[in-house]
C-alpha cells in the first residue's frame, strides 16, 4: 500500500480507517471538512441472509485504477486530497469491505468527491464479489466500464452531485 491507496486482507476496523482520514486530513489546517464512507458487508442482500463474501482483486490494476480516480476527482475538485483501501479475501457481515476517505476546504467538494470515488471504484476497478447465501452463492456483477469511457464518468459525476 501506498500513503493514499491499498488493497489489504486485514480488517479495515476503526484504527485503520482513522487513519485513512489523517492521511488525507494531513492536520495542516487547510482541511474544513473531511468526509469518510465505510461499505458494509450487509447481512441480506436480495432477500436472503448473507453468510460471508469473498473479494478478489487484480491488485496491480485495481490499485492504478484507484490511482486514476483519485487523479480524477483531483482535476474536478481542485484541492481535495484522497484515500481508498479495499479489502480483499473472506468479510461477515458487518465488516468494512471499502473506506474512502476525501479532505477539502469546504465540506461540498469533500462530499461530492468521496460519492465520485465509490461511484467510480464500483464502475472501473477490478475488484470482484462472490456473495455466499443460505443455499447458495452467486457472483455479483463487478466493474463493467472502460476506465476511459467519459460516458461512463459523466455518470459517476451526476451521481456524485445529485
Amino acid at each position: 500500500m501506498d500513503d493514499l491507496v491499498g488493497l489489504t486482507a486485514d480488517p479495515l476496523d476503526g484504527a485503520r480507517v482513522a487513519s485513512v482520514v489523517a492521511e488525507v486530513g494531513g492536520g495542516d489546517g487547510h482541511s474544513g471538512a473531511v468526509v469518510t464512507f465505510l461499505g458494509i458487508v450487509r447481512g441480506e442482500n436480495a432477500g436472503r441472509r448473507v453468510r460471508h463474501l469473498d473479494y478478489e482483486a487484480y491488485e496491480p490494476l485495481a490499485l492504478r485504477t484507484f490511482r486514476l480516480i483519485l487523479d480524477e476527482a483531483a482535476a474536478r475538485w481542485p484541492g481535495v486530497r484522497m484515500a481508498v483501501r479495499h479489502r480483499t479475501g473472506r468479510l461477515m457481515p458487518g465488516d468494512t469491505s471499502v473506506a474512502i476517505a476525501a479532505a477539502s476546504a469546504h465540506r461540498a467538494d469533500a462530499f461530492a468527491a468521496c460519492r465520485y470515488a465509490i461511484e467510480r471504484v464500483k464502475q472501473i476497478a477490478p475488484i470482484w464479489k462472490r456473495e455466499f447465501f443460505e443455499g447458495g452463492d452467486v457472483w455479483v456483477e463487478g466493474a463493467t466500464a472502460d476506465p476511459h469511457d467519459e460516458t461512463a464518468r459523466e455518470q459517476a459525476y451526476r451521481r456524485a452531485c445529485v
